[in-house]
């Protein structure tokens, strides 16, 4: 039977967590211990202890609430009151900070720490008054130079413009902007139609949503839904980002809740903004089939819905505003990715609208959570096909065609539903002998879509090479030509890297991959057609002999990269792919030899590797590109905000990555072009496998590079957070050691690095890895725990009653593994040195110490000696009581002897200091013939 916790024990259990430094947990413990608790000097206690974890969790606003409510309970509680200043002082609400602590002050007029933060504080409110009143007069001179119509000077404008964009930016300018009328000028500013002007609005109100949740509300009641969205759609591409920019920031301010905002009225204000999203939705579905909105303000509102709509995770249960998406809108995004480009009365669209609209659906599908959700996905899709395709002359079968192709790249599934809707694939075929180009493009593109997504269309399968054959053979038009080589790249790489299943002659794959690199770097084709030109490789190269042609073409790959920066941008799966495949970096297990004897054994086929895919040549392969410059091309794509950047992309260009940091001579290069930055992002979002390989590649370059080099600034702090993601268990041996190592270099490099390996929860972790029974893992734990010890929140940790920390330190110096006993002797050396109270606790965590250390003094090893003597004369300093248990053994005699040894002074040095310890305190008497 489960013993009863009381209120009282899950209090103090909530103390020990918060001294360990585990605030979360801290917080879980006090929270249920409120929940058992009904005495209300108790329940003020509590309280309070939450108040302490929210403020070191981040969360202010709950901190403040807690410590107010330990207030009303007692109004003399210092300590709440002390931790509500705090708590208002970061919400931005000075005045209230500096009451409670004048009433702390008041309560202990001799206590240095409050004395020391009210002048602290009342500095801080008085810059801010200062910055207020010069404010004033500066927001109003802004808006009168740019309203002015009289005003000619266009720097003056300029500046005017610039300086309101910043201001905006800290929060008291954008308060005083906000309080200034400034909503009501700034949609003046966007009302003139001047672009520059409209920038200069647009920017300002990002500053003003930035975070903050009732401005954006107020900012949206005023402007109104359908202005920013016809704004989205104009024709000027920049107002057209900017517009969208900031609606993304006002969805974000309205999702997120309130970071910035003041608690109070405000905070009643505003209780759900679920209703201004979809209003805010809506206006962006209404947008993408109206003609008269740009294209690049089309692509815009796709692109926000991408990022707004879907859920974050999984983990979260409530995919409502998906299914709302998809009622309201599904039809009118399938009128953009239907859309023939040329046609009478199509809509304007660039070369990424329909991959916009494509990826689109392809999220809205994967956030459907049963089959009731995407059998209504594909009645709906079914329907809008029909439409177009029953009934309608040619260009009505057109757009149904164009639609498949669309869902083909998208959401599969519903791509193969419409595909067997009856006459598809007939009037597909048909038309891939149309003597139209236009017609035969996007007959041509259905049939390579289909080609490698259809499951049960066998008759492709069966009867497209030939088909596309004769396209590729006979048409006149390389734009034709080049998509029908595709199709047989696809078809053709069916056995992928099985050297043993090839579907075309011997030769032929070769053939088609030089006339894909010829198209390649053909400049006079347009980039959408020499787009094609990649996607075919994408599928040639699962054999070696391309990949070797290819990386031995320079001209192909810098036209590649260079294509990467253009325009059309659902080229870069192509792209990564190509890229996977040239370096081998998809997934491949070694096949069990037993296994194969018994495949072999049933006549069963057994894969084979390509000669040229041995780790020599791909190693070959990975510096001709490294060469050609493709870490610059791919840092490039990262750096990109696209909606062709996908997730599973994200994955392909980890691997490559990876591959490209396998060998530790190349890091430097990975690095120097740009490598490093763009991996964080890369291993911060995306799928787990693809972080995950973006975390290992940071690793390998944290573990052999000067991480302050590999990434300057800041950024060197961004990378802990994916280093500690290597340490979970679901991760492989290789990748907890690399995580650990890396994680050894980052803790060597200051306190602040340190701080932050500890607020990411990391050292629970690397302890558990201390216990693993790999012994290269073991170590490399250790010697993180090593270098994280010189953290006085992590010594802490070694005192703790009830751990084995300390014990497992002192067991593992006696281990007969010389680098292990190295780096935990060393881990010992320095929690002595920096933290006292340890050397007092060592005779207590077991009864081997005293041989443990007597073996490091004895060991032919100097350095494990000098370790050891400075362990010994750490514990001799500490403390009278562990010199006497030191001095009563054989230690003495140790000592003496190593006090003597001239060829290791460092070990004399600390032995000779213990001895004088040792007269010092009485235990021995002074050697008169020791100078």
């Amino acid at each position: 039977m489960e013993e009863t916790v009381t209120a009282g024990q899950l209090r103090e259990r909530g103390n020990a967590l918060f001294q360990a430094g585990d605030h979360a947990a801290a917080l879980a413990a006090y929270t249920q211990a409120l929940s058992l608790c009904q005495a209300e000097p108790e329940r003020a206690v509590l309280h309070r202890n939450r108040a302490a974890c929210y403020l070191k969790l981040e969360d202010y606003a709950k901190a403040e609430a807690d410590a107010s409510k330990a207030i009303e309970a007692d109004g003399r509680d210092m300590k709440a009151l002390f931790r509500r200043s705090q708590a208002l002082q970061k919400l931005g609400r000075l005045d209230q900070a500096v009451s409670d602590l004048q009433r702390c002050v008041s309560l202990e007029p001799k206590n240095k720490a409050f004395q020391e933060a009210l002048r602290t504080l009342g500095s801080s409110m008085h810059e801010k008054m200062k910055t207020m009143s010069c404010t004033d007069s500066k927001v109003e001179q802004m808006f009168q130079i740019l309203l002015d119509p009289q005003e000619k000077d266009v720097d003056k404008k300029q500046k005017a413009a610039q300086n309101l964009i910043v201001l905006a930016r800290e929060e008291a300018g954008a308060e005083k902007i906000f309080q200034s009328d400034g909503v009501r000028l700034l949609t003046q500013l966007l009302d003139t139609a001047k672009a520059d002007l409209m920038l200069a609005a647009l920017r300002t109100l990002v500053g003003l949503c930035s975070g903050h949740r009732s401005r954006s509300m107020a900012i949206l009641t005023e402007l109104g839904s359908s202005r920013l969205s016809a704004v989205l759609g104009v024709e000027h591409e920049q107002v057209s980002l900017a517009a969208c920019n900031l609606l993304h920031v006002m969805f974000d301010s309205l999702k997120e809740g309130m970071q910035k905002d003041f608690r109070g009225k405000e905070d009643a204000v505003v209780l759900d903004s679920s209703k201004e999203q979809k209003v805010l939705i809506k206006d962006l579905l209404e947008l993408l089939p109206l003609e008269g909105a740009s294209a690049h303000g089309r692509d815009n509102a796709l692109n926000l819905l991408i990022k707004v709509v879907p859920r974050k995770s999984p983990k979260d249960i409530n995919n409502s505003m998906t299914l709302w998406v998809i009622d309201q809108g599904l039809k009118k995004i399938l009128e953009v990715g239907s859309t023939v480009c040329g046609a009478p009365d199509s809509l304007p669209v660039t070369e990424n609208s329909r991959m916009s609209a494509s990826v689109l659906l392809s999220k809205l599908y994967d956030d459907l959570k049963c089959d009731a959700e995407r059998e209504n996905f594909h009645h709906l899709c079914e329907d809008y096909v029909r439409s177009w395709f029953e009934g309608q002359e040619l260009a009505g079968k057109l757009r149904a065609i164009q639609t498949v192709s669309c869902l083909l790249q998208g959401p599969s599934e519903a791509g193969n539903r419409v595909l067997e809707l009856e006459g598809i694939m007939d009037s597909i075929l048909s038309l891939c002998a149309s003597v139209r180009e236009a017609h035969q493009l996007v007959a041509v593109e259905a049939l390579i879509h289909a080609a490698d997504k259809a499951k049960r269309a066998s008759f492709i399968t069966a009867n497209g090479v030939s088909l596309l054959k004769e396209i590729y053979k006979h048409s006149e038009r390389d734009s034709i030509r080049i998509r029908a080589l595709v199709g047989l790249c696809k078809l053709g790489s069916a056995g992928g890297t099985d050297f043993s299943m090839k579907q075309f002659a011997e030769g032929s794959t070769m053939k088609l991959a030089k006339q894909c690199r010829k198209w390649l770097c053909n400049e006079a084709i347009d980039a959408g057609t020499r787009r094609w030109a990649v996607e075919g490789l994408a599928y040639l190269t699962f054999d070696a002999d391309v990949k070797e042609e290819f990386v031995e073409d320079k001209a192909a790959m810098q036209a590649m990269f260079q294509l990467t920066k253009s325009e059309d941008r659902s080229v870069l799966y192509a792209v990564a792919s190509t890229l996977v495949n040239c370096t081998n970096s998809y997934d491949h297990e070694e096949p069990d030899p037993q296994m194969l004897e018994l495949a072999k054994y049933a006549k069963q086929h057994i894969p084979e590797q390509h000669p040229k895919d041995k780790p020599d040549f791909v190693k070959r392969r990975v510096r001709k590109l490294l060469t050609a410059g493709v870490v610059s091309a791919l840092a490039c794509v990262v750096k990109s905000e696209n909606p062709a950047l996908t997730n599973s992309c994200r994955e392909l260009i980890s691997r490559v990555f990876l591959a490209l940091v396998a060998e530790a001579e190349d890091r430097g290069c990975v690095v120097a072009q740009g490598g490093g930055k763009a991996l964080i992002p890369l291993s911060l979002e995306g799928t787990e496998v693809g972080q995950t390989k973006a975390a290992q590649a940071l690793a390998k370059i944290t573990i052999t590079s000067n991480p302050e080099m590999a990434f300057p600034g800041e950024r060197i702090y961004e990378v802990v957070r994916p280093l500690v993601s290597l340490l979970h268990l679901q991760r492989s041996g290789l990748e907890n050691f690399e995580g650990l190592m890396a994680l050894t270099n980052l803790a060597g490099i200051s306190e602040r690095l340190r701080q932050k390996i500890v607020k990411e929860r990391a050292v629970p972790m690397i302890e558990g890895y201390m216990f693993e029974e790999h012994e290269l893992i073991r170590l490399a734990a250790t010697e993180c725990m090593c270098n994280m010890a010189m953290s006085k929140e992590v010594q802490e940790l070694f005192l703790d009653e009830g751990s084995d920390r300390l014990k497992l330190m002192v067991l593992y110096s006696g281990e007969e593994d010389e680098k292990l006993r190295r780096a935990a002797s060393g881990t010992l050396a320095m929690l002595t040195a920096l933290h006292p109270p340890i050397c007092k606790r060592i005779p207590r965590v077991t009864v081997h110490w005293l041989e443990i250390l007597q073996a490091l003094l004895l060991s032919p090893s100097a350095e494990l000696q000098h370790r050891g003597a400075v362990v010994v004369m750490n514990m001799m300093a500490a403390a009278r009581e562990v010199a006497e248990q030191l001095i009563a053994s054989e230690m003495l005699e140790i000592l003496s002897v190593l006090a003597k040894d001239e060829d290791k002074p460092r070990v004399a040095q600390a032995a000779q200091e213990s001895l004088a310890r040792a007269v010092a305190y009485g235990l021995i008497e002074p050697n008169p013939r020791q100078q």
